[in-house]
């Protein structure tokens, strides 16, 4: 199959290593660099319908969306969620030869829950903040489209080079046990673990549902997991204020119904081995 990156960052070039190295991949980014594991490099602008109608002339089988926006402003997300979403489904719709599958990936701060109530797939996507609705809509311009097309909205992402919590707890960083602070997390090689199952199950015509939720299998309040990396880390934590983010639960048993096998099954083995990669 040919498989296009559609904004090709960290996520997307983890991929390739978890699928058939037969398949033929290609990373559009705005400005030419080199991409790693055999992604040939293609330039353009996400928000430029006649440069995607050229670029799809390549004729892709599977488009994988990873966007990040430049700023984490309403007019960031604007352009790099609800105009990129728009443009790129509109050259879908051009194009003579249509992908077999588009996937879309999303977050998890579409949800506007923030009392420690679990969340799924079922749930109201009810975030008011211009992030979660700038999201939400991008979602939606994908799934009209005339091909399968899978959201996948991911919880916190971790691993290699998104070390904040780390550095957080390192610095001595902790929080109070109370209120209840619960936040989700998956690991970056999970991250893209989920996006090579989803593709290989398609590959197989097995049937997958419009939208899957992509996050560990346990969610871990704030205080629980700063004291636990701490302990690892043999560092002292002194209480912060708690924020007030994050402060859902989020199931994952759509995502494990489908067959996928987590990586890293929980914050403990996932940051397990960041740690042990830290101080190699």
């Amino acid at each position: 199959m040919k498989i296009l990156f559609a904004g090709c960052g960290d996520i997307a070039q983890r991929v390739p290593p978890k699928m058939n190295s037969a398949h033929e991949f290609f990373g559009l980014k705005r400005q030419s660099t080199l991409l790693a594991n055999g992604i040939n490099p293609l330039v353009g602008d996400l928000t430029d319908v006649a440069c995607l109608n050229h670029i799809f002339t390549e004729g892709f089988d599977v488009v994988v969306a990873t966007l990040t926006p430049d700023r984490m402003t309403k007019e960031g997300y604007q352009k790099a969620y609800v105009n990129s979403s728009a443009a790129l489904a509109l050259a879908i719709y051009n194009a003579v030869y249509k992908p077999k599958l588009v996937i879309w990936v999303s977050s998890t701060s579409v949800y506007g829950q923030n009392l420690g109530a679990w969340v799924d797939e079922d749930s109201p996507a009810s975030s008011t903040a211009f992030s979660g609705q700038a999201l939400r809509q991008a979602e939606e311009n994908i799934l009209a489209l005339p091909c399968a097309t899978v959201v996948v909205r991911f919880s916190g992402i971790y691993g290699p080079g998104r070390t904040r919590m780390l550095d957080q707890v390192l610095a001595g960083v902790g929080c109070a046990d109370q209120p209840e602070q619960w936040g989700n997390r998956i690991h970056s090689e999970d991250c893209a673990g989920v996006i090579g199952h989803l593709i290989s199950q398609n590959e197989q015509q097995i049937p997958l549902l419009e939208l899957y939720v992509a996050t560990d299998c346990e969610p871990v309040t704030q205080y629980e997991l700063r004291g636990w990396l701490a302990e690892k880390l043999s560092v002292s934590l002194v209480e912060h204020q708690a924020s007030a983010r994050s402060a859902r639960r989020c199931s994952n048993k759509k995502l494990l119904d489908s067959g996928y096998n987590f990586i890293f099954p929980s914050y403990r083995e996932g940051y397990s081995a960041l740690i042990k990669e830290l101080t190699l």
